[in-house]
């Protein structure tokens, strides 16, 4: 598991994958999220501007980062 400190109120979900190092870019980012392969709270979620909150977990390509 991945524990990433969330600076501010929240993240977006596609820079949240890019800041953990899960994806190289934005764009591949935004890709993997509208295919349906990342799961936002253990739900597949399509919305690549979705908000990233404390205490929120997102799981894409084996790994989970639980934001803190």
């Amino acid at each position: 598991m991945i524990e990433f400190k969330v600076e501010g109120e929240f993240i977006h979900m596609i820079q949240l994958l890019k800041a953990a190092s899960l994806v190289q870019t934005g764009g591949e980012a935004q890709i993997v999220v509208t295919e349906g392969r990342v799961k936002y709270n253990g739900r597949i979620d399509y919305r690549k501007r979705l908000k990233v909150k404390p205490g929120d977990t997102v799981e894409f390509a084996g790994e989970i980062i639980r934001a803190i």
